[in-house]
Parts: structure tokens; sequence; C-alpha cells
């Protein structure tokens, strides 16, 4: 029983360490002279603006931010609340309320990846100026690492849903 909830922690703790680093770390899209993320762009890795309200589609990145963030909080109070359940529930009951709260992180970090899957071809286009370069670029790891963050945090959801408590 140790075991696997110590599987259960570790795996639910690199769910948030990969919905950290894909929040804040810039390189959603990546290319030889340049990078981008949700949060500025950077051109010869020196010259970086930051995303802000003066470009077109910005409330687009707007939404994938907060999601972003939302995704990470709500994966950060599901793990406080597994542990606080650990110690309040009786025996046989479920982890439903964890299970909700992780599998709402999940539907946040899907859209999130979704938005932007969808909409970053728009926002590169109408923002020439910002990204000039961008047009030879590709998905960076960041990127990658939110659609894994989904999946560990739909597994992990499903997890608590079925987990009960032993003693």
């Amino acid at each position: 029983m140790l075991v696997l909830l110590a599987f259960i922690i570790i795996f639910h703790i690199t769910s948030a360490a990969l919905l950290f680093i894909a929040t804040i770390d810039n390189a959603w899209w990546v290319g030889e002279e340049f990078f981008a993320d949700i949060w500025r762009v950077c051109v010869n890795n020196t010259n970086c603006t930051e995303i802000d309200d003066s470009i077109q589609e910005f409330s687009t990145v707007q939404a994938v931010q907060a999601t972003m963030i939302l995704s990470t909080i709500l994966c950060c109070i599901a793990f406080l609340i597994f542990v606080l359940q650990l110690f309040r529930l009786k025996q046989g009951e479920r982890f439903v309320l964890t299970s909700i709260i992780q599998l709402m992180s999940c539907l946040c970090v899907m859209i999130a990846a979704s938005i932007y899957t969808d909409r970053h071809e728009d926002i590169h286009k109408n923002n020439s100026r910002l990204y000039a370069l961008t047009s030879d670029g590709s998905y960076g790891y960041s990127f990658i690492l939110a659609w894994v963050a989904f999946a560990f945090t739909f597994i992990s959801g499903l997890m608590y849903l079925i987990l009960r408590k032993r003693k």
C-alpha cells in the first residue's frame, strides 16, 4: 500500500512540475533564431518583447495564459486536498473531491493547449512585426509538456476516482 501511495504522490508532483514548466518556460513555438511562448517572444536570445494588449489576438493569448495558470493552481490544490483526505477520510471512501479538482486541472490544460494549437497561426500572422521570423518554427518542448501534463493530470484524476482509502 505504501508503494502505491508513494507512486501516486510522485505522479501528482510530476504532473504539477510539468504544468509549472509548461506555463513558465519560453518554448511554446521555437525556431533557429527565435523562441516564443505565451508570455514573450525572443529573437536571437537577446531581443525579447513581452506580449501585451498592443498585439492583435491578445485575448486569445490571455485565454491560454489564464487556463494554464488555473490548471497549475488546481493541480496544487488537488495535491493539498489529497494529503488532507489521507487523514480525514474514513476507511473505504474514495478521493472524489481530489479527483474532481484534478480533472478540472486536466480540462484547463487541455483547453489552453487546444486554443494555442488552433490559434497560433492567426496570432503569428496578425502580428507580423512581433512574429516576423516565426513562419519556419515548430512547436517547442513547453507546448509538448503541456500535452504530456494533460495526460498525466487525466490519469491522476482517474486514479483518485478509483482509489479507496485503506488502513
